[in-house]
């Protein structure tokens, strides 16, 4: 497994406003290599716009977001490279089985370790669906499809909004020992509604509502 891990993440001052309100603004948030964060907050909160920004996929209207490898500023377009990240408003192919999906998903990002479809599927336990289109999920498989393919990817951020929606208690295990084994070293973002079980391994909180 690629264990590396030496970016950097600084926001200056960020702050995101929708006509002429702010959702939030002088944020300001340093994150070491391996840092697990939370980001706590209500519906419309911001917090899920807060992590866009943080991905790169969402620019804010006051402030910066700088990501450094070593010494080494990204750029914007290049954030991709550095990070996988799982939502609710994320879609998945739905034409593709899961074989294809992972097949096509590594053309674009690695896998840690070189894992291959197989293991991957055997992984995320569902080696009995890997021929169904992913169309034909439940919407707890797809979450775990989402996470499997976001925690597994071999890059050093990860970002995670709401990663419990739509699992129940033993797929929540499921995804905690994924964190635990797979992305230990990685920097983790999650966006949480205080659902415990989705950021019991994170030692640092943001508050977005403490930056109104």
């Amino acid at each position: 497994m690629n264990s590396s891990n030496n970016l950097h993440i600084q926001l200056e001052g960020i702050g995101k406003k929708f006509g002429s309100e702010w959702i939030f603004r002088n944020l300001n948030l340093n994150l070491a290599p391996g840092d697990k964060l939370v980001v706590l907050g209500g519906n419309g909160s911001g917090k899920s716009t807060l992590l866009q920004i943080i991905s790169g996929y969402v620019l804010p209207n006051a402030g910066k977001v700088i990501l450094k490898t070593g010494d080494h500023i990204e750029e914007n377009e290049n954030y991709k490279d550095q990070l996988s990240i799982a939502t609710p408003y994320l879609e998945l192919i739905e034409d593709y089985t899961l074989t294809e999906l992972i097949s096509h998903c590594a053309v674009y990002k690695p896998f840690l370790n070189n894992l291959s479809a197989q293991e991957i599927i055997e992984i995320a336990e569902l080696k009995h669906t890997e021929n169904k289109h992913i169309k034909n999920y439940s919407s707890g498989m797809k979450q775990r499809v989402k996470l499997v393919l976001a925690i597994l990817a071999d890059c050093p951020l990860l970002l995670l909004d709401e990663p419990a929606s739509n699992l129940d208690k033993n797929a929540i295990d499921w995804y905690n020992q994924l964190i635990n084994k797979y992305a230990s070293h990685k920097t983790i973002v999650v966006c949480s509604n205080s659902v415990k079980e989705e950021f019991g391994f994170c030692t640092k909180e943001l508050n977005v509502a403490d930056h109104k």
